[in-house]
C-alpha cells in the first residue's frame, strides 16, 4: 500500500523560501516530483527528480528551485527561494505506480503555497 505525506507550505511574502517535504511509504520508487494546480486550470509539473538523482525542472523555476531526495528518509524536498507570486497554488508530491509517472502515479495530499504581499 502506497501512502504520501506532504508538510510545508504556508503564505510568505514575494522574495521569500519556502522547504515543502513528502514521505513516501509501501515501497521504493525510481521517479518523484512535484506538480502545482490553481483552481480551474490543468496540473502542471514543477520538478522531477530520479532515483540515481538526475533532476529535471520547468523553466519558470530554473535556478531559483531546488528538488532534492532522502532515500533513507523515503522523503522528497522541494526549496523554493525568490519566490514571486506566479509560485502560488496547491502543491503535490507524486511518485510513479506500476503503470507510470504523473496522472498514472501516486498523489500527496496537496498543500498550499501563497506568494503575496
Amino acid at each position: 500500500q502506497v501512502r504520501l505525506v506532504q508538510s510545508g507550505g504556508g503564505l510568505v511574502q514575494p522574495g521569500g523560501s519556502l522547504r515543502l517535504s513528502c514521505t513516501a511509504s509501501g515501497r521504493m520508487f525510481n521517479i518523484m516530483g512535484w506538480y502545482r494546480q490553481v483552481p480551474g486550470k490543468q496540473r502542471e509539473l514543477v520538478a522531477a527528480i530520479s532515483s540515481g538523482g538526475s533532476t529535471n525542472y520547468r523553466d519558470s523555476v530554473k535556478g531559483r528551485f531546488t528538488i532534492s531526495r532522502d532515500n533513507a528518509k523515503s522523503t522528497m524536498y522541494l526549496q523554493m527561494n525568490s519566490l514571486k507570486p506566479e509560485d502560488t497554488g496547491v502543491y503535490y508530491c507524486n511518485v510513479e505506480s506500476r503503470d507510470g509517472f504523473g496522472e498514472y502515479g501516486y498523489w500527496g495530499q496537496g498543500t498550499q503555497v501563497t506568494v503575496s504581499s
